[in-house]
């Protein structure tokens, strides 16, 4: 196998060299992979480092792997940011491997100073339990849970962190970290470096966070965490201790950390994050996030979050000019079917077809609502084209209008500060575009 060392765990005490985990990152070319699972992880573009590959690789094509990913409960909903890791798991079983959804009820008490230079807010116990509660409804769209050997788990790390007593959880674990190494990781070296401060509360996430490896593989026989390349560490830190406390094999997988073609952060819009959850981001929303793709990142999208065949996918992304918007509605279509289903992904399609090839208006637009006194009242464009998500700000939005970008009822608007008022509606509605992509039905309450 032709593999490129990217870099290296610092062995710990208590691991022969054969444990030491190697990041190595496979290139597509290379053919030597036996198992469905990894091939098809590295044929659609989702491996960024792997520990003993030869290893994991075996074990995925002799038997049934479990493996897992962790999510924290910070917001209401996941974000598309989240997107690749929830793929990866429909991957696992997709090629007859067990997936295991570890929702982090005991972790997001303590909250991921990963790639943050500030701490997370607190949440209270009632506000994480919400909020699971509302997260775990995206898992079934992607998974199939159940109690067959290679059905999906969901377990919370809240059910193992809440029961160790502190003298008991540093007595067993703690012996096993080195401050030295903590400090030299990434996520801690660079709060440090900035001079932004790191709670010890967070200092103790990675401990966190390999103890969950630990207990996975003790009640699951999980022998695999996956993630982002930002929690490169933490999984580490994981197999390193289950081969010393256990004596037992343990494997780390990173995905890529995802941005656009042009450099900007996968999931980031002018209207906030991507949420996954409907009543935070309508399916039409949904679909335009997935419609609006650069042309570069068009196949490779397909790959990551589509179960299009990669010989379609292939031939989508060849196309050129004015051709490939019809693979961005292929790509939309079928990533907005995986979660909304198929019924809301061809509504969202005819929305977005009426709205802009057509000009006509469609219950399905997404809405904005004005109290209709502050309607009769005025208001500038400007302001509610940024307020309705149109534009970053009312500056943005002014620049907007006076470049012929900014229509009212499919008329252009060249004065951002114009006055929209009640007599701008049309049955019962003010339309709002910006550019070719974007409209919001203004909707007084």
């Amino acid at each position: 196998m032709s593999l490129e060392i990217r870099s290296a765990a610092v062995l710990e005490p208590g691991l022969s060299a054969n444990d030491r985990p190697v990041a190595v990152s496979p290139k597509m070319s290379d053919p030597a992979f036996k198992s469905d699972f990894l091939r098809v992880l590295r044929d659609r573009g989702y491996i960024h480092q792997v520990t003993h590959p030869a290893e994991l690789d075996e074990a995925a094509s002799s038997g049934i792997v479990t493996a897992y990913i962790g999510f924290d409960a910070t917001a209401p909903s996941l974000h598309v940011g989240s997107l690749i890791q929830i793929m990866m798991l429909r991957r696992l079983q997709q090629s007859g491997h067990k997936p295991i959804v570890l929702m982090g009820g005991g972790t997001t008490k303590i909250g991921d100073p990963t790639d943050k230079d500030q701490s997370r807010p607190l949440l209270t116990e009632a506000q994480i339990q919400a909020n699971i509660a509302s997260i775990k409804t995206v898992f079934a769209k992607f998974l199939r849970f159940g109690d067959g050997p290679t059905d999906a788990i969901m377990v919370d790390n809240d059910s193992w962190l809440s029961t160790y007593g502190y003298v008991e959880f540093l007595r067993e674990f703690g012996v096993h970290f080195t401050i030295n190494r903590m400090l030299a990781f990434d996520s801690v070296k660079t709060r440090l470096e900035r001079e932004q401060p790191m709670t010890f509360l967070e200092f103790n996430y990675m401990l966190m966070q390999s103890v969950d490896f630990l207990e996975l593989e003790r009640r699951f026989g999980c022998v695999l965490q996956m993630g982002g390349s930002d929690q490169w560490g933490n999984i580490v830190n994981g197999v390193e201790l289950i081969r010393r406390v256990e004596q037992k094999p343990a494997f780390g997988l990173t995905t890529p950390l995802l941005s656009t073609a042009s450099g900007q952060k996968m999931g980031k819009t002018v209207g906030g994050a991507v949420w996954l959850n409907a009543d935070m981001r309508s399916p039409y929303d949904y679909w335009q996030f997935w419609r609006n793709t650069e042309d570069a990142d068009v196949g490779r999208f397909m790959r990551l979050f589509t179960d299009l065949p990669l010989d379609d996918i292939a031939r989508l992304e060849a196309l050129e000019g004015a051709q490939i918007n019809e693979a961005k509605k292929v790509l939309a279509n079928a990533a907005t079917t995986l979660l909304h289903g198929e019924d809301a992904a061809r509504a969202a399609e005819a929305a977005a077809v009426a709205a802009f090839e057509q000009g006509q208006v469609s219950g399905d637009l997404p809405s904005f609502e004005v109290p209709r006194g502050v309607l009769e009242a005025g208001v500038v464009l400007a302001a509610l084209a940024a307020d309705a998500g149109l534009a970053a700000s009312r500056g943005e939005a002014r620049r907007l209008a006076q470049g012929g970008g900014l229509r009212v009822n499919d008329t252009v608007e060249t004065d951002g500060n114009r006055t929209l008022n009640a007599s701008d509606l049309v049955d019962g509605v003010i339309k709002l575009s910006a550019g070719k992509k974007k409209i919001v039905l203004v909707r007084p309450v």
